[in-house]
């Protein structure tokens, strides 16, 4: 890796001129500033930004890069991460990949540039690559979604055991039309919901015509909605993949004037705080995202203590919790 040394070299200047120029100090001349940043990118120099803080006596620093910060499940991850970071004498930087490969790999690169201690990541999908974090020996966790493609430590939730029991409770409840509204191909999550639920039924009733996939979005999920009502006969039941679609869900149903549990049954994934306000309250797939947070964060700090220790993967299980939007009765 390049040091300050090598920039000064390249661009004929003192290393105290390349931290003036590099720190954006307007003592440097603008040229001479140019000539050092020019330097500085040809040889691919990015100055430590971790150690610039320890001389400081600030905390050391974790990246955590989750998928979506507007979903509540992703956002109870990042306090169970924080929580534990904090007692630990450690700051959290929190990045929104949004679901978006480059924004990731754009967050991934900057958690390089500034030299964090370790990375807690959730990947947007199976194309996620982390080898660049492990060729520079930063430590990472996935959470939620595991990586395919390389070894590391991982906190994961067994969500197709979950959508299975999911979907029977819902045949359990008299439901025999269930629908599965899940994220997109490739996305572990997704699919795994989407496994569960078909193994949930007889072979016959796994129809392809009730499934549908979306992002995990309202506006993508409203849509799947709307589609699967136009069915004939339509579902009486739905399998949700998570409570950001729910949003979507609900909004279709009840401008459709559907009610919850006695129309058309429901039950969403993840316990979102809202959930108990619908009438009737939601039946929920809660999953224990706080933990999830915690320890991938002392996994995290055990790596970061000692990277030559064996890889971990923990599998936490999910809970149905039911409400009236899957009792016929409610």
């Amino acid at each position: 890796m390049a040091t300050i040394s090598d920039v000064a070299e390249r661009a004929g200047v003192s290393t105290a001129t390349v931290s003036r120029a590099l720190n954006g100090k307007s003592t440097v001349d603008p040229a001479l500033a140019a000539r050092v940043q020019a330097a500085a990118t040809e040889l691919g120099y990015h100055p430590n930004g971790l150690a610039r803080n320890l001389r400081r006596q600030e905390t050391a620093v974790l990246a955590l890069i989750i998928s979506d910060v507007e979903n509540p499940f992703f956002t109870a991850i990042a306090r169970g991460v924080e929580d534990v970071a904090q007692t630990a004498g450690y700051s959290v930087v929190l990045c929104n990949s949004d679901e978006n490969a480059e924004k990731e790999r754009r967050y991934i690169d900057v958690a390089l540039q500034e030299r964090v201690a370790g990375v807690v990541l959730s990947p947007t999908g199976a194309s996620t690559s982390v080898q660049v974090l492990s060729q520079r020996g930063t430590p990472v966790v996935a959470v939620d979604r595991p990586l395919t493609t390389e070894a590391g430590d991982q906190v994961l939730v067994d969500t197709r055991l979950a959508a299975k029991q999911a979907t029977e409770h819902l045949l359990a409840a008299g439901y025999r039309r269930i629908a599965c509204l899940t994220g997109p191909a490739g996305v572990r999550t997704a699919d795994d919901r989407l496994a569960g639920y078909r193994d949930a039924l007889p072979g016959s009733d796994a129809d392809d015509e009730l499934v549908r996939r979306a992002e995990y979005r309202a506006t993508g999920a409203a849509e799947a909605t709307a589609d699967l009502l136009k069915l004939t006969p339509r579902p009486d039941a739905l399998l949700v993949a998570n409570s950001t679609m729910a949003v979507g869900v609900l909004e279709v149903l009840a401008e459709r004037g559907l009610r919850l549990g006695r129309d058309i049954g429901v039950v969403a994934f993840d316990d979102a705080p809202w959930a108990t306000l619908v009438d009737p309250p939601l039946t929920v797939v809660a999953q224990p995202a706080y933990d999830i947070g915690t320890r991938a964060a002392q996994l995290l700090l055990a790596r970061i203590g000692d990277n030559t220790r064996e890889t971990t993967s923990a599998t936490l299980a999910a809970r149905l919790i039911p409400r009236g939007s899957s009792s016929r009765t409610a």
